[in-house]
């Protein structure tokens, strides 16, 4: 049975990471023409009643989104607003392989962080995965060289302000249900992306010429439908994601599961070449290859160590 239940949630963990791709690629699509904020408002809105369902399916009551835990659970949304703006505002710019690839620096910072503000003790065999990985980072970003480009920071600060959101859910989820937390966070977006929204919509800050700063800077587009339901559809997406991701956590081992969240990475080299016929170099598949590699070893490593009864 348990290995049936590891089966469902690896599929379920891969189809929902496939269907969240779709976002980036939505996202990345619209960023030429329309600012970030507008679509982050639009996706937070349409996400309201999906988010409820799905606190109401997993918890049973939505009684559990009131609780003294409230004030935490949207702090650490801001933080993930934080994290995934970042991220967006990197696919303006950068290929989507690339800022796949550099967040998945992700794992490497959460085990720094678990060390510093968790005081965990961190074996040396993960020590040098960090190291490779970040290796594998300096060779992708190339600082120094007439490739670099600012961006690619980016989805680097995107992994590590991720990584310190796991973090403090590691603590936070003793209390709190992933399904309120994931609430909390979506409200968190909403919020963010109104505050934007007032300072960057009236379009007096519209001469950025970076990609990035174009996308976070634009004022409001008035969108056809066409464009006006992909950015709803992207609430629909979170929402049928998180649904997926979270279920897959519940009736899988996380040392099993876990690992495939790497998945993510073929789907943004798929969309990339598919839609703007963009593959990286000879070094760039280096980079991805030791980022993602040092990633899973950390991932597995430590989701092992932390499972009870390891698969």
């Amino acid at each position: 049975m348990k290995t049936q239940s590891n089966t469902v949630a690896v599929l379920c963990l891969v189809a929902g990471i496939a269907i969240f791709s779709v976002q980036d690629l939505i996202l990345k699509q619209l960023s030429g023409a329309y600012p970030l904020h507008q679509a982050m408002v639009l996706r937070s809105l349409t996400a309201v009643p999906f988010m409820l369902l799905i606190t109401w399916w997993f918890d049973g009551s939505l009684a559990t989104l009131v609780n003294r835990n409230w004030p935490a659970m949207l702090g650490r949304g801001l933080l993930n607003f934080a994290a995934y703006t970042a991220y967006y505002l990197a696919l303006a710019a950068l290929p989507m392989a690339t800022t796949v690839a550099l967040y998945f620096t992700a794992p490497l910072f959460i085990t720094l962080l678990s060390v510093w503000l968790l005081k965990e003790r961190v074996p040396l065999n993960r020590w040098i995965a960090v190291l490779i990985g970040f290796a594998g980072v300096v060779i992708m970003a190339r600082p120094g060289s007439t490739l670099f480009d600012w961006a690619v920071l980016l989805p680097i600060f995107c992994g590590l302000a991720y990584a310190a959101s796991m973090v403090w859910a590691r603590s936070m989820g003793e209390v709190n249900s992933a399904a309120a937390m994931a609430f909390w966070g979506n409200n968190a977006f909403l919020i963010c992306s109104l505050g934007l929204a007032l300072i960057y919509g009236p379009g007096s800050y519209t001469e950025a010429a970076h990609p990035s700063l174009s996308f976070l800077t634009r004022g409001w587009v008035m969108p056809d439908l066409w464009d006006a339901t992909l950015m709803c559809s992207c609430g629909v997406i979170a929402a049928v994601g998180l649904t997926l991701l979270t279920h897959a956590y519940r009736v899988g081992q996380s040392s099993v599961v876990a690992p495939f969240e790497f998945t993510f990475a073929f789907w943004g080299l798929l969309w990339g070449w598919l839609f703007w016929g963009t593959l990286p170099d000879g070094l760039g598949w280096v980079g991805i290859i030791i980022i993602i590699a040092a990633g899973i070893y950390v991932v597995r490593a430590e989701q092992t160590g932390r499972d009870p009864n390891p698969a």
